[in-house]
């Protein structure tokens, strides 16, 4: 049986606590309500992964604050925000700040869904590259430092010739040594091996 997803509603008002969290329920959804946005940060640390159900408006601490100290914390966790005014500067800054989007109350069970199926969507793309990271990293691993520096100049795109004046070392040399990495890291081509090194931290690789 596939576990429930976590949404986690973060809002200072019961009655949408209520409202809301009976419908994510009724929609299979596991949820876990927080009724401001510090209760919500001291419990963090420990929840579930799953999407977070922001609302702006807050006494204490409001959303935008929230989503700066998820931040600072490296919390990925997929952000809808949540608000009862039509503020469209606010809806700039949270979109820019990374939120998957923003609803205005009341908002259509609809609408919600949707949202919320794009931030899942997220959070699965997120689970997956960093087990594709830690599978680079560990293959990296096996490398020898100086199987590692060719490496990293063929992720920075430098020809075996430049590799072997920066390394002060024969081009040859180089050679042998790409020909070995390649094989630990169980590759046949250059550019195999260069998706590794980028999952790996050894280089930047484009958003695709």
């Amino acid at each position: 049986m596939t576990p429930k997803r976590t949404v986690h509603l973060v809002d200072d008002e019961e009655s949408i606590r209520k409202s809301a969290g009976f419908m994510l329920k009724t929609s299979g959804f596991a949820v876990q309500t927080y009724a401001s946005g510090i209760a919500f940060l001291k419990a963090v640390k420990t929840a579930e992964p799953g999407c977070i159900l922001l609302d702006v408006r807050m006494p204490g601490m409001d959303g935008l604050e929230v989503q700066e100290v998820l931040a600072e914390r490296g919390i990925t966790m997929p952000v809808i925000v949540l608000t009862g005014h039509g503020d469209v500067g606010i809806a700039v800054r949270v979109m820019k700040a990374g939120a998957v989007d923003f609803l205005e109350k009341p908002f259509e069970k609809s609408a919600l869904l949707a949202s919320i199926g794009v931030a899942f969507s997220r959070l699965d793309k997120s689970d997956a590259r960093s087990l594709r990271e830690a599978e680079a990293r560990v293959r990296v691993a096996v490398l020898t430092p100086r199987e590692r520096e060719v490496l990293i100049g063929l992720a920075n795109g430098f020809p075996n010739k430049t590799i072997a004046y920066d390394l002060d070392i024969s081009t040859r040399t180089v050679e042998v040594h790409r020909a070995n990495l390649m094989t630990k890291l169980e590759v046949h081509s250059l550019s195999d091996a260069l998706r590794i090194a980028f999952a790996a931290g050894l280089g930047d690789l484009p958003e695709p």
